[in-house]
């Protein structure tokens, strides 16, 4: 793609979005409209917003929801993590809705539709953020969950299946999965 039509289609990508009523990630040069969750879905990200978050240190992390945008700087992606954990003083970059470009955690909850987009496509961008730490991809559709870990020069994994627990080294905790997809039975699922 042109640098010229790059340039022009983040101009009005960033000029369009504060008024925009669907939100948009600019991924690879384009913009795309993001579709709106299930509750399955919802459920488990706010699951995960509150068993990340009783377990941070509120004076030095806070974990924020996916209204939040982030700005992969190395790489030019704008995105909308289903959660994002930024510790210390955020970086923020406009113009509204302000982008964070520090994120030290990013997770993404893998519905049908948008699985392929996240796992691959945005896991690419956020592998190359030099903040991100940890990326957490949470199956909906069975109890996994995939932590990538940045090491020296690598990404780990480890992953938590069934009823068992997780570790998030970067974050200093362990997220147990009946906590993280509590509930989904309840609403037709899992």
């Amino acid at each position: 793609m042109p640098v010229a039509y790059r340039t022009a289609a983040l101009e009005a990508y960033l000029s369009s979005e504060g008024d925009a009523e669907v939100k948009h990630e600019f991924v690879n040069g384009e913009a795309w409209a993001m579709a709106g969750a299930d509750i399955v879905h919802n459920l488990i990200a706010s699951n995960l917003l509150r068993a990340i978050g009783a377990r941070l240190d509120p004076a030095r992390c806070r974990i924020l929801g996916s209204d939040q945008r982030v700005l992969v700087a190395e790489t030019g992606l704008y995105c909308y993590p289903d959660l994002t954990v930024q510790c210390g003083r955020p970086q923020l970059q406009g113009p509204p809705p302000v982008s964070l470009k520090n994120p030290v955690a990013v997770v993404e909850v893998l519905s049908p539709s948008t699985a392929a987009l996240d796992r691959e496509v945005k896991f690419a961008h956020y592998r190359r953020c030099e903040s991100i730490h940890s990326i957490l991809l949470v199956s909906q559709p069975e109890r996994r969950v995939e932590v990538y870990t940045r090491g020296e020069g690598s990404w780990t994994l480890v992953e938590g299946r069934g009823s068992g627990e997780v570790a998030v080294p970067a974050l200093g905790l362990v997220l147990e999965l009946e906590e993280v997809y509590r509930g989904i039975e309840d609403v037709g699922a899992g």
